[in-house]
């Protein structure tokens, strides 16, 4: 009998760790179209449910030679771009990379990126933790 409660227990202990939700969640991926040998952009969202700030420190893909991570701001007129080495994600809350702030330069395209096209990407935190998504190409941002 004791076998069977601590068995059933066990049990119930796994399904309640499988049940819960990862902190870290990737959604809303997209691209622009690109010819092969250029740049290309991803965008996305990072939802962070845990108790605990992250941080995007790096983003890989397949289709192009390195992701490199920028922001976007705006000074006396003129729009400039920068290189960083991390995009934090706040405990509770959310980052996004997407038009006019920050965002992935998909560097040497190994191929075109055309509408419908999907690329994969494997995004890693500071917390060593390892998403994978795919980025839609389309003309815009999909609708919500």
């Amino acid at each position: 009998m004791k076998l069977f409660v601590a068995s059933a227990f066990a049990l119930a202990v796994a399904q309640a760790v499988q049940a819960a939700p990862a902190p870290l969640a990737l959604s809303g991926g997209w691209s622009r179209p690109a010819a092969a040998g250029t740049n290309g952009v991803g965008y996305l969202s990072i939802a962070n449910r845990g108790a605990k700030p992250d941080a995007v420190v790096a983003v890989e893909t397949p289709l192009a030679s390195r992701v490199d991570m920028h922001s976007m701001s705006m000074a006396g007129g003129v729009m400039s771009m920068q290189k960083v080495d991390r995009v934090a994600v706040p405990a509770g809350g959310q980052a996004a990379f997407g038009p006019g702030g920050h965002h992935m330069m998909l560097m040497g395209l190994t191929r075109a990126l055309k509408v419908g096209d999907k690329v994969p990407l494997t995004v890693t935190f500071a917390s060593g933790a390892k998403l994978k998504a795919d980025l839609t190409v389309a003309l815009g941002p999909p609708s919500s």
